[in-house]
C-alpha cells in the first residue's frame, strides 16, 4: 500500500505552508517598519538675525561762543545794568528768544528768521493755535482782474452786511479776488496805519488797499474756566461771532456803516461803549463770554477798511479783574492773543502802537496749552563776555627752522624780508622769513595784514505808485535800498590769505518822541585781494530793504538810513580793518554782531522794543 509523506499541516502540502509562511513573516515586518518606525521632525527653532549696526549720533548741546567786541586789542568782560521797567507793557527783551527757529548761522552769528514775513495782520507760517486769515479784494474779480466799483463804498458795505446775513459764508464773497497767500494771526492789534498794509501782508506789493476785508478763523479755548468780553475799535470794522453768535461789533461811526451793515446784526448794551479812546476811535463793549476749562468754540472775526488809514485794535475784560488806567482814564487792557507774543512780533507792532492802548503783555492766553509766564524776562546785569584775546605780537612763543632748529623769542616786525625777534633776555636778531618753516612763515604774514580802504556803498531808489483809488489817498512812495562795500589794499606787497567782511546798514525810526535804531541789512562775504583782480573787492547786496515813510494823523511814520558799519576779518578771526559812521558803532561791535535784521537797539546796541507814537486823539 501506498504510504503518504505527512506535511506540517495536516491535510496541505509542507511548501506551501513554508512559502505562506516566509510570506506572512515579510509582510509583518513591513507592516511594523511602517506603523511603528516614526520619523520625528526636528523642531524649527527662531534663530534672530544679527544686530544691525547703525552708527549712533552724539547730540552735543549747542555751545554759542561770543566772539570779540571790538577791537584787534585786548577786551575785558562788560557788564551793563540795566532797570526793569514797571510798566507792564514796556519790558525788557527776553534774549533767549533771539534763538527760536534758527537755520543755521555764519560765523558766532544765528541766523534769525525772516523778520519780513511778520505782518501786522499775521505771519505766513502757523503754530497750531492761531487764526487762519483769508485776504478778499473788492476792486477785483476772481481772477485778479480790475472790476468797476462804488468809490464810495456802499455796495462794498452791502456785500458785508449780505455776509453776515448769509450766516457767515464766504461764498458770497465767490465772485471777488481772494489772494492764495494765507496769514495765522496770533493776535488782532492793528494801531492806526495805511489801509495798504492788507494787500502787501498778503502778498500784493502793488496794490492800493481799498474795499478789502480778511476773514480769520480758528478755535477759542482756554486752559481755565473764564469769563471775559471784547473790547474793540474798528476803522473801518471788525465784527467777531463765537460759536455762531455775534459778541462784538465796532465800526467808524458814520450812518453808512450803521445803516448798510450793521443795523439789526449787533449793538452793545454796556455803559462803558464808545467812552474811552483807543487807537483813532472810542472802543466798543462786547458781550460777556463763559468758557469751560479746555473746551473750544468756534471764533470768527471779520475786517475791512475803505481806503486810507486804517485801525483794528482787540482786547480783553476778564470779570473781576482790575487794570491800570491811562490818562484818559481807560483801562488799559490785555490784547486778545492765542499765544505768548515774541519779541519780534511785539516790534513791528510797537512801533505803530501808542502808550494806553492795549497791552500785549499781560492777561490770559487762549490757548488750551501749559503756558509760561506772561512777559518777557531778563536778568538784571546783561554780559557781553569777550574770548581772550592775548596780542599774538607780544608774546614769547617757540620758532622752528627750516633746519629743524628751534628757538623761543617774541615777534617784533617784519622789516623787508627778514623778521625781527626779542629774546627773554632782550636781545634782537633778524632772520630771514625764507629760513623759518611753512607753519611760522604763515603765521607772520597773518601778523602783517594788508592796509585796507573801505568805503560802505548803498544805492537807493524810490518806487512811486501811480495808482490811486481815491485821490486823496494814493499809496506813499517807498525808497527800495542795498547795501555793500568797495574795499582796496593801498599797501604794497602779497597778501595770500582770504578776508571776510561783514557789513551792516542802520536805519533810524521816524516816529516822535522816541526814535530807536533799527538793523536794516547784515552781509558777510569772503573775497581775497590778488593781482588779477587788482587788489580790490567790490561787493552790492541782492537783499532789498523798503524803507517807509508816511504820516499817520500828522504824525511820521517809516524808517531813514541813518549809518553803516563794516568790520574786515582775517583767517584767525581778528579786526585787521574797521570803519562806521559813528563811533558809537565802533563801540559795541560784538554787540552789533549779535543782532539780526529788523531788530531795534539803542546807542549801547542793546536791543530793545522800537520808540512808540504818541497817542492821536487824547
Amino acid at each position: 500500500m501506498d504510504r503518504k509523506t505527512k506535511g506540517v499541516v495536516k491535510g496541505a502540502p509542507s511548501g506551501l505552508v513554508i512559502s505562506l509562511a516566509v510570506h506572512a513573516g515579510a509582510f509583518l515586518l513591513a507592516g511594523i517598519l511602517v506603523v511603528f518606525t516614526v520619523h520625528q521632525k526636528e523642531e524649527k527653532k527662531f534663530v534672530p538675525p544679527k544686530p544691525l549696526d547703525r552708527p549712533k549720533m552724539k547730540l552735543k548741546k549747542p555751545k554759542v561762543k561770543v566772539k570779540k567786541s571790538a577791537k584787534p586789542k585786548p577786551t575785558t568782560r562788560i557788564v551793563t545794568k540795566v532797570k526793569r521797567a514797571k510798566m507792564p507793557d514796556i519790558q525788557l527783551p527776553e534774549m533767549s528768544g533771539m534763538a527760536d527757529g534758527l537755520a543755521g548761522g555764519i560765523g558766532n552769528f544765528e541766523i534769525m528768521p525772516d523778520l519780513g514775513e511778520l505782518t501786522l495782520l499775521g505771519s505766513k507760517s502757523s503754530i497750531g493755535n492761531d487764526l487762519e486769515g483769508t485776504f478778499y479784494d473788492v476792486k477785483r474779480d476772481r481772477r485778479g482782474r480790475p472790476i468797476p466799483v462804488d468809490t464810495g463804498g456802499d455796495e462794498w458795505r452791502q456785500l458785508i452786511r449780505k455776509f453776515f446775513l448769509s450766516g457767515w459764508k464766504t461764498s458770497t464773497f465767490s465772485r471777488y479776488y481772494r489772494a492764495p497767500q494765507k496769514l495765522y494771526a496770533t493776535t488782532l492789534v492793528v494801531p492806526v496805519t495805511l489801509s495798504g498794509i492788507a494787500p502787501e501782508a498778503f502778498g500784493d506789493d502793488d496794490a492800493v488797499g481799498a474795499l478789502w476785508m480778511v476773514h480769520y478763523k480758528g478755535q477759542l479755548v482756554n486752559k481755565d474756566s473764564i469769563k471775559f468780553r471784547f473790547w474793540g475799535i474798528g476803522d473801518e470794522f471788525i465784527v467777531v461771532r463765537v460759536d455762531g453768535t455775534v459778541v462784538m461789533g465796532a465800526y467808524w461811526p458814520h450812518a453808512s456803516m450803521r445803516d448798510y451793515v450793521m443795523n439789526g446784526i449787533w449793538e452793545s448794551s454796556s455803559m462803558d461803549s464808545d467812552k474811552y479812546y483807543w487807537g483813532n476811535n472810542k472802543a466798543v463793549v462786547g458781550d460777556w463770554i463763559e468758557l469751560e476749562a479746555g473746551e473750544p468754540k468756534e471764533i470768527e472775526i471779520l475786517i475791512g477798511d475803505n481806503g486810507g488809514q486804517a485801525c483794528f485794535l482787540l482786547g480783553v475784560q476778564e470779570e473781576g479783574m482790575e487794570y491800570e488806567r491811562s490818562g484818559q482814564p481807560s483801562p488799559i487792557l490785555p490784547a486778545f492773543k492765542t499765544a505768548e507774543l515774541p519779541h519780534n512780533l511785539c516790534d513791528v507792532i510797537y512801533k505803530e502802537l501808542p502808550q494806553g492802548d492795549v497791552c500785549l503783555t499781560n492777561g490770559p492766553v487762549f490757548n488750551d496749552y501749559a503756558s509760561r509766564s506772561s512777559g518777557a524776562s531778563r536778568p538784571d546785569e546783561v554780559e557781553a563776555e569777550a574770548l581772550p584775546d592775548t596780542d599774538p605780537e607780544s608774546v614769547m612763543r617757540i620758532w622752528n627752522l627750516v633746519t629743524g632748529k628751534s628757538f623761543e623769542a617774541e615777534y617784533i616786525a617784519m622789516v623787508g624780508g627778514n623778521v625781527v625777534f626779542k629774546t627773554a633776555g632782550g636781545k634782537t636778531s633778524k632772520v630771514p622769513l625764507q629760513q623759518l618753516s611753512a607753519g611760522d612763515r604763515e603765521f607772520v604774514e597773518l601778523l602783517n595784514p594788508p592796509v585796507l580802504d573801505l568805503n560802505f556803498t548803498r544805492k537807493m531808489q524810490e518806487q512811486t505808485f501811480t495808482e490811486g483809488y481815491y485821490g486823496t489817498w494814493p499809496r506813499p512812495p517807498v525808497t527800495r535800498a542795498r547795501f555793500g562795500v568797495r574795499i582796496k589794499q593801498t599797501s604794497a606787497g602779497d597778501y595770500n590769505h582770504e578776508l571776510r567782511a561783514q557789513i551792516y546798514a542802520v536805519g533810524q525810526q521816524r516816529t516822535r518822541p522816541e526814535k530807536k535804531y533799527v538793523l536794516l541789512d547784515r552781509q558777510q562775504v569772503s573775497f581775497s585781494l590778488t593781482k588779477e583782480n587788482k587788489r580790490s573787492y567790490e561787493f552790492l547786496s541782492e537783499r532789498e530793504e523798503i524803507l517807509t515813510s508816511f504820516d499817520v494823523s500828522g504824525e511820521p511814520r517809516g524808517e531813514k538810513y541813518y549809518g553803516y558799519l563794516v568790520v574786515v576779518r582775517d583767517a584767525r578771526d581778528q579786526i585787521v580793518a574797521v570803519d562806521a559812521s559813528n563811533d558809537w558803532l565802533l563801540d559795541h561791535i560784538g554787540r552789533v554782531e549779535k543782532l539780526a535784521v529788523g531788530m531795534y537797539f539803542d546807542k549801547d546796541c542793546i536791543r530793545t522794543f522800537p520808540g512808540r507814537p504818541r497817542p492821536i486823539l487824547w
